[in-house]
């Protein structure tokens, strides 16, 4: 390798994003903010036409979520949001909150007055998003406030983990976040108040009841709204709705 090679290898210009994976991302988005709902048939000319791209990039894209756990590829009958089961949401709701209840206490620990003050501002900033009657905009802050918590809790091994289950965490809340609402915030300020005083033992308590009252929320909307239906092991008879044209993905 040349002196110049070995000199600028880390100043390699990045490679635009595969057109597949900004659908993907699409579609997850739409997934995780229930404008794909569970149990939905996913068309794929359907979503081309939304995206404004080819099929080609939508299959592909169904394919990742699939291997993801996000999508159901049924043999001859096409793609199908998968529909949690109440296990897998329990299950994971509460691993979130082991993580997210030590994240608390170690925040509580190396919390600086510019972090508490960032948390402040995420905090009045999901407060103006529930009193506008804003879902997305509520469920964006609460993500953003949980993940600032486990990034003062200083422990990088906490973060990537809390990071593989974001999202998903997202798609369970965001059915709740309404439900939640103001209560959810009121609990957020009790949170920062134990991380301002540095109280370890306090936040994490508060972190911990916090997270399982959006778990037990999530379980029992799922016991009283009617049953999704998963992917069919039948002949479809009907699709149920497509989604409202978005903006087209660029290619």
């Amino acid at each position: 390798m040349s002196e110049l090679s070995q000199g600028t290898a880390a100043r390699r210009i990045d490679r635009p994003v595969p057109l597949r994976e900004r659908v993907f991302e699409a579609l997850l988005d739409l997934i995780i903010t229930g404008s794909l709902a569970p149990g939905q048939h996913l068309v794929e000319g359907e979503l081309a036409e939304m995206l404004g791209v080819s099929r080609q990039p939508v299959r592909e894209a169904l394919q990742w979520l699939n291997n993801e756990g996000w999508v159901d590829l049924v043999p001859g009958y096409g793609a199908f949001v998968h529909v949690p089961t109440e296990q897998e949401a329990d299950q994971l709701l509460a691993v979130r909150t082991l993580l997210e209840t030590e994240s608390a206490r170690l925040a509580a620990l190396n919390a600086d007055k510019d972090g508490v003050a960032r948390l402040r501002e995420i905090c009045q900033q999901g407060e103006a998003a529930v009193l506008a009657d804003d879902v997305d905009g509520a469920v964006a802050a609460n993500a953003a406030l949980h993940r600032y918590v486990t990034e003062l809790s200083g422990n990088k091994v906490l973060l990537e983990l809390a990071a593989q289950v974001d999202r998903r965490v997202r798609w369970f809340y965001t059915p709740v976040a309404r439900q939640r609402g103001k209560q959810s915030w009121r609990e957020h300020r009790k949170l920062i108040s134990a991380i301002s005083t540095g109280d370890a033992e306090r936040a994490a308590e508060i972190m911990r009841e916090h997270t399982d009252r959006t778990r037990q929320s999530y379980l029992e909307a799922r016991q009283s709204a009617p049953a999704e239906t998963p992917a069919p092991e039948v002949p479809l008879r009907r699709r149920r709705r497509t989604v409202a044209r978005t903006a087209p993905v660029k290619p």
